[in-house]
């Protein structure tokens, strides 16, 4: 008697309702059917303005799908196709007026040899809006066509194995990278080097684990070799040390990404809005002599060295009874906390006990201001001339601090020189500045570029970073099954699971485990024709 799989399927789901292989088998159906309505959607042939909106001298328009034949030969007017991979002027009609639409250079790139793996076909045409409009309306009225969704060439692309989920989130990347640094991690994730790894470090869970599994299923016919599990425990354990060796790194890549976050600090009028213009080079922020002029978190983004920032003003710090001025100041200390640099300003015209103890007196305003916690900075007294291991921890204290001195303009030289003596001595990146007449200001931003380098690191340097949230996640899960696996010497059944979680894991970083939720997060952020 033959059973098809939906009477199968309703039988097991009537017999064991909460079964937990039940469960998965009701997630597996609906990812079934899923992949169904996708595959259904790659039987529609998709095109979409693949460049800029604006006006332009060339639009790309692109066209992916099994149909994509039939477009080339209806607009060109041919039964004949175009040799493979070479641009070719043609004159473009409409195949139902017979009138002609532009002039253009046309691409053939039959499947499986382009970017989405199927059958694909460009048009290089003029960009005015008339002429793209035109061309759009024409591909949408041919049979089998559709305007392509937001990413939907790219979801082609990694369905038919032409990329992976890394690869992908690359190429997101490199579309909008806005400095040098992005530019080149980007790129270098794009062309698959992340990619290569996990899928290395897979690969050796995968052989630890048939490893592992023929142990159990051929122990007692000594057809294994007596130290088997040994060579596998010492795999995991130097694959474990590459893991977490790669998992250890500051966030260097996902800050890279996203932008480091830079705070502008300190009480009001020391010139906070105003070195915040200086730098992004544009009146961003209101200056005004008035104190409390400033009562919310101003944040721009500018590019320092090649590398992403994102720049925030912040309201003065100081007591007030001003409902308003006093969210302002909370949202100050709340970015300042949340900062991976702090750029912390005040006036030149310090007392001269605060110049004999500049240390001390930095760990005390940085106290009192309430940027950092009073734990952090207890117990560290002195002056810049401190022990070695007191000096240690200062220096960790103020590493991700850049002191400010403003207003050098209303100092005398001599003045300057000794303030300069004093700051040279001590453990916190400072420069003196003026905003008033921009002196000292490209000694700021060489500071910051330091700083911010020195978090980021060299995008083309070691290993390729890790980039995203979502790889860090299942990193770490992936290094607690193989822990996992150690605490189990006895239980090798138990042993293997964990071995199988763990790949199983580095799997869904490169797409070889997915869910659809997954791929609605990676691809929504790209633009329709990509």
């Amino acid at each position: 008697m033959k059973v098809s799989f939906h009477g199968l399927y309703k039988l097991v789901i009537q017999s064991f309702p909460n079964s937990q292989h039940v469960l998965l088998l009701k997630r597996s159906k609906i990812s079934c059917c899923r992949y169904r309505i996708f595959c259904s959607q790659c039987s529609d042939t998709i095109f979409a303005l693949s460049s800029g909106h604006e006006k332009c001298g060339v639009a790309v328009i692109r066209v992916s799908g099994p149909r994509s034949e039939s477009s080339l030969k209806a607009l060109c007017r041919t039964e004949k196709l175009p040799k493979p991979r070479f641009t070719h002027l043609r004159k473009l009609f409409n195949p139902v007026t017979l009138e002609p639409i532009d002039k253009g250079l046309v691409i053939w790139f039959p499947g499986p040899d382009s970017f989405t793996g199927e059958d694909c076909t460009e048009y290089h045409v003029h960009g005015g809006q008339a002429v793209i409009t035109e061309m759009a309306n024409v591909l949408g009225g041919l049979d089998g066509f559709r305007h392509a969704e937001a990413g939907e060439f790219t979801k082609r692309a990694f369905t038919n194995g032409k990329l992976d989920l890394t690869e992908v989130e690359g190429l997101g990347d490199l579309i909008h990278a806005e400095t040098e640094a992005q530019r080149k991690q980007a790129l270098r994730q794009m062309d698959g080097e992340l990619s290569r790894m996990y899928t290395t470090w897979r690969k050796q869970i995968i052989s630890y684990t048939a490893s592992v599994e023929a142990y159990i299923d051929f122990a007692e016919e000594d057809n294994i070799e007596d130290d088997v599990l040994n060579q596998v425990n010492i795999g995991i354990e130097q694959l474990l040390s590459e893991l977490e060796s790669h998992l250890r790194d500051n966030r260097q890549g996902e800050i890279l990404r996203s932008g480091v976050q830079v705070a502008i600090v300190g009480e009001p009028n020391v010139g906070k809005s105003s070195l915040l213009n200086s730098v992004c080079q544009r009146p961003a922020a209101i200056v005004s002599p008035l104190a409390g002029t400033t009562r919310d978190v101003v944040e721009t983004g500018v590019n320092i060295g090649g590398y992403p920032v994102l720049l925030s003003d912040t309201a003065g710090l100081r007591e007030t009874q001003d409902s308003i001025e006093k969210e302002g100041v909370r949202r100050a200390l709340h970015r300042a906390q949340q900062a991976d640099i702090k750029v912390l300003m005040m006036d030149c015209d310090l007392n001269q006990n605060a110049k004999k103890e500049l240390s001390s007196f930095i760990l005390q305003r940085i106290t009192d201001l309430g940027i950092a916690l009073t734990s952090d900075v207890e117990g560290q007294t002195g002056n810049c001339s401190t022990k070695e291991n007191d000096s240690t921890e200062l220096k960790n204290i103020f590493e991700n601090y850049v002191l400010v001195f403003n207003k050098m303009d209303k100092l005398s030289k001599e003045e300057v020189i000794k303030l300069q003596t004093v700051t040279d001595l001590c453990d916190i990146t400072s420069c003196i500045i003026s905003c008033e007449s921009g002196e000292g200001l490209d000694d700021f931003v060489t500071l910051l570029k330091e700083k911010v380098a020195k978090i980021c690191g060299n995008p083309l340097a070691g290993s390729p970073s890790l980039t995203q949230t979502r790889h860090r996640q299942h990193l770490q899960a992936c290094v607690s099954h193989l822990h996992q696996y150690q605490k189990q010497p006895e239980d090798v059944v138990i042993a293997a699971f964990s071995l199988q979680n763990a790949a199983r894991e580095i799997g869904k970083i490169t797409g070889k485990i997915t869910s659809e939720d997954i791929l609605d997060v990676i691809f929504r952020d790209f633009c329709i024709g990509k």
